[in-house]
């Protein structure tokens, strides 16, 4: 794997095509405490958006949301034109089935790798869509051979992951998420949980996915990774978008206090 010293952004032609995901005017609370307000976003195919904010934003909750391991209180979420949660046409929530076989098509990878560790790595990636998807196994153990090249681990094949280094182990999560050949792939802070030297390693495999145009929502602290590689950024605070912004914009001419003040203390 080489990290590239910049990433170009990439100019999309003109589409009808629907956003892979569709935010409509979304709200969710926690007893009284709100954490999302009014929020509304347009993902389109092979964009990258970046998620920033302070901690107790709602940068987690509201990639929980995307893919309903959150019910949102109001609003409506679309993938690919249908809407996630309820039945076509109607206002009759999908059964657990249903929820399940929508978030099939959604990765996401955790802050905490959430790999099983009676399995090997390539029993990881090849169990769900082996299990889920009921595709032939010879044909997924050669996709996951191949992405296990992709993220740079091939050798550790046959390895356990308590044998593993965080970094190594998030890695693997990526390959398992990409297994499924989601349309969307989400990050939940996926570099909090390793040690500084580690992290170089997953984001470069989050970069490369990135120029080759897979569609990522990435809730993220590393600032370098959402100014390189972010087609746009999404400012929260206290669940309220602040600024939503191209990377240029939004890290030098930023329209908000809020954000100076943010930018200040984590941009050096």
């Amino acid at each position: 794997m080489t990290a590239e010293p910049h990433l170009a952004h990439r100019a999309a032609p003109a589409s009808t095509e629907r956003p892979v995901i569709e935010v409509r005017s979304l709200w969710k609370k926690f007893g009284d405490l709100p954490v999302l307000n009014d929020i509304s976003l347009n993902v389109e195919r092979g964009k990258t958006i970046c998620v920033l904010g302070p901690s107790g934003s709602g940068k987690s909750t509201f990639l929980r949301c995307l893919n309903w391991l959150e019910k949102p209180d109001h609003g409506e979420i679309f993938l690919s034109g249908k809407r996630i949660g309820y039945r076509e046409g109607s206002d009759i929530p999908m059964s657990a089935k249903e929820i399940a076989v929508t978030r099939a098509r959604i990765g996401m990878v955790f802050q905490h790798f959430n790999l099983w560790p009676h399995l090997t790595v390539l029993g990881n990636i090849i169990a769900a869509p082996l299990h889920v998807q009921h595709r032939n196994r010879a044909e997924i153990v050669a996709e996951a051979e191949a992405l296990l090249r992709k993220v740079g681990l091939f050798e550790k094949r046959d390895v356990y992951p308590a044998k593993l280094s965080g970094g190594q182990k998030q890695r693997v999560a990526i390959a398992r998420a990409l297994a499924m050949r989601p349309e969307l792939l989400l990050f939940d802070e996926a570099t909090s949980a390793l040690d500084p030297e580690l992290v170089g390693e997953v984001i470069t495999v989050m970069e490369d996915l990135a120029k080759e145009g897979m569609t990522m929502v990435v809730v993220t602290h590393e600032m370098h990774f959402a100014r390189e590689a972010a087609d746009e950024i999404l400012f929260l605070d206290r669940g309220f978008v602040v600024e939503h912004a191209p990377p240029a914009q939004f890290f030098d001419n930023p329209s908000s206090d809020r954000v100076k003040q943010f930018l200040q203390r984590f941009v050096r």
